[in-house]
């Protein structure tokens, strides 16, 4: 009598983290993993040039209110051996500070307006619309302060205290001594944005479904 012959082994089922396929007859490679997210360069270079010009003319918003808000330096003009000079009234005050401090404050405040009104108008991130919020910041800085001093009062301190009278309590033109408040806008954008994006913003996709990575396919002679 002769052995039963042994049933061929059943055909080969691939386990769920072996599957493979090939690509397609046509040399289209389907669906990538990686595929690019977000629009392109130059729409985000566009965007950020729109963003760094409608922040730079917040601005004249911020010059208003600094010209309005910022604290009077009081001048007194006097004749000093037949000389016109002109001195702070209250040595011990501190308006000038103020007048720094509330410029800083309200540099601050417009840089975490702004940064909000770009993330809700477009929740991403992007180097070109991060340089184009830093940018917008600083120009609308610069042009604040150059808005606020040509609203003050003049600069030509002598000849105003001559206008008013010997004696007479006049305020000091707007000035800016701490430069550094011109970075207050931008860098408190900055830090509001990446705040906002790391928070709400979009999480990037898995690159493998699942979590599992896809195991390599043995050579034919293995």
């Amino acid at each position: 009598m002769t052995a039963p012959l042994t049933p061929p082994p059943p055909p080969h089922q691939g386990s769920p983290h072996h599957d493979w396929q090939a690509p397609p007859a046509d040399g289209a490679t389907g669906p990538s993993l990686y595929e690019q997210d977000g629009p392109g360069m130059k729409t985000e270079v566009r965007e950020a040039a729109v963003v760094t010009v409608a922040v730079a003319l917040g601005g004249v918003l911020l010059g208003l209110l600094w010209w309005w808000l910022a604290p009077h330096v009081p001048l007194v003009g006097g004749i000093v051996d037949k000389k016109w000079v002109v001195y702070f009234k209250d040595t011990e005050g501190e308006q000038a500070i103020g007048v720094d401090g509330t410029f800083t404050l309200l540099a601050v405040a417009f840089g975490a307006l702004s940064a909000l009104g770009v993330f809700l108008v477009r929740r991403r991130g992007g180097v070109p619309l991060v340089v184009g919020l830093a940018v917008g910041g600083l120009l609308g800085s610069l042009l604040a302060w150059r808005i606020g001093v040509w609203l003050g009062p003049t600069s030509n301190v002598i000849a105003h205290a001559r206008a008013v009278g010997k004696g007479v309590t006049f305020s000091a033109p707007l000035k800016l001594n701490a430069k550094g408040a011109l970075l207050a806008w931008s860098l408190a954008g900055l830090a509001v944005h990446l705040g906002l994006t790391a928070m709400f913003g979009p999480r990037d996709p898995e690159p493998y479904p699942g979590g599992h990575a896809p195991a390599s396919v043995p050579s034919a002679g293995a």
